[in-house]
């Protein structure tokens, strides 16, 4: 029987074998990761230090469905915004594509979901629209109607800009909805959850706060209000949207602009004005300014004065009921009729009126604490705190949101063989919760408290 022979082939001699590689998969990259937005007033400006920089919110839900862009390496998108016409350019670079089994990703249509028309083809066009359209600001306002601004003299916390060069209109009909379309893209870029108004529905108003110098017209902001009719005749006015372009956020402008539409309110005695979903940030502005035009409203005084007095008096660490420190109706009732603040803004200022009223504050802080206790577990747990049947309560917890909240029977009705206790634990839970919640509303009350006040408290 003849021997085998080993052959030479590599692929028989184990230190030679052939690899057998698979395909790397297409993981794809999320759309914030290689996406760069700049926000440019001069053609200059484009590509250089000079470009400012905006932060955009989540970009995910303009890419496929799972949010990432795909068929890309080394993907770089650099898109820079116009201040001046707010039409964009999109510098798309890549090293290269490959189909890894998702697709490719179709960027210019991605990008068209949030620019829509906006959206210029080339550099040089884009570079173009700083001399063509210079005057695009100008000529949108030009039958526009210019809202009494803030007044410079009143207090407002310290919030707002100086007024010398500025001044805010109010744009209507068809030049309101093609200047709101190139909006648009800012509005999904900066403000998150955020939709388009319906530009063809009359009851939205479009309020620009513009720059003037000299002959030139410098856009730094706008906001959205919807106008509802309320019986018999009258109309109330609700804030959708309110945005200061980035490169002018933090030097007053946003409080100038609600300012000036709060005076609006006013003027036009509309019922009321609220704000759909305010910010934290937006809240604070709207207290800094309504608190000092509720300290200078004399109808509120009495209410306000003698539920300080009681605060300084009462001891509620010893009380055996909870005692009620809100406004009446009828201070609730006018300051909706003097300075049209709705009855949700007007508690939250007078929290802050207490607070500024109780003076020195150090010296009735506990009791003071007490009464935003006693509010805030009434909005989470409920306001009849002792009813029969079934309650939930929320408990809010970083360990496991499934099981953020706790329900139990009450003790004065129901089955009484049947009632469900809250193990300590929970209980323990709860209220630390609450405190957590008291001391962020504590810290927001004094923020805005040292601002209207102008000195530490």
């Amino acid at each position: 029987m003849g021997t085998k022979h080993h052959s030479s082939d590599p692929v028989s001699d184990p230190k030679k074998r052939r690899k057998v590689g698979f395909s790397k998969v297409d993981e794809g990259v999320q759309p914030n990761d290689c996406i760069k937005i700049y926000m440019v007033s001069r053609q200059e400006e484009v590509g250089s230090p000079e470009s400012f920089p905006i932060e955009p919110v989540d970009l995910s839900p303009f890419f496929e469905e799972d949010g990432k862009i795909y068929g890309y390496q080394g993907l770089k998108i650099t898109i820079w915004i116009s201040s001046i016409s707010f039409q964009a350019y999109a510098d798309i670079s890549f090293e290269k594509t490959s189909d890894a089994g998702k697709g490719m990703t179709d960027l210019k249509s991605s990008l068209e979901n949030i620019f829509a028309d906006n959206l210029v083809e080339t550099k040089d066009d884009f570079l173009k629209t700083f001399s063509t359209e210079s005057n695009y600001i100008k000529s949108m306002i030009s039958d526009g109607k210019i809202i009494p601004s803030a007044n410079s003299n009143a207090s407002n916390g310290n919030l707002t800009a100086d007024c010398s060069d500025l001044e805010v209109v109010r744009v209507e009909g068809t030049s309101m909805g093609l200047l709101y379309c190139r909006l648009v893209p800012l509005v999904l870029l900066l403000v998150d959850g955020s939709n388009p108004i319906d530009v063809t529905d009359p009851d939205w108003e479009v309020y620009l706060l513009i720059e003037k110098k000299d002959d030139d017209k410098k856009l730094l902001g706008f906001a959205a209000l919807y106008r509802f009719f309320h019986y018999p005749d009258s109309h109330r006015l609700r804030l959708g949207q309110i945005l200061v372009l980035p490169q002018y956020q933090r030097k007053g402008y946003g409080g100038h602009l609600f300012q000036a539409i709060t005076n609006m309110a006013v003027s036009e005695n509309v019922y009321d004005l609220s704000i759909e979903e305010p910010l934290d940030s937006l809240q604070h502005v709207r207290s800094c300014i309504d608190v000092p035009r509720l300290l200078a409203l004399e109808a509120i005084q009495p209410s306000l004065n003698s539920t300080a007095l009681r605060l300084k008096q009462e001891n509620l660490a010893k009380r055996t009921h909870i005692t009620k420190f809100t406004p009446p109706s009828s201070a609730i009732e006018e300051a909706r009729k003097a300075l049209k603040i709705n009855r949700k803004q007007f508690l939250q200022c007078w929290e802050i009126l207490l607070y500024i009223k109780l003076d020195p504050i150090e010296k009735y802080m506990e009791n003071f604490k007490t009464v935003v206790l006693d509010r805030i577990r009434a909005d989470v747990i409920g306001k009849d705190t002792g009813g029969a049947g079934k309650r939930v309560i929320e408990v809010p917890t970083e360990y496991d949101e499934e099981a953020s909240f706790v329900m139990f029977r009450g003790m004065d009705g129901g089955d009484e063989g049947k009632k469900v206790e809250i193990e300590e634990q929970d209980l323990s839970k709860q209220e630390e919760q609450l405190q957590k919640l008291v001391d962020e509303r504590i810290e927001a009350i004094k923020l805005v408290a040292q601002k209207v006040s102008g000195k530490s408290l």
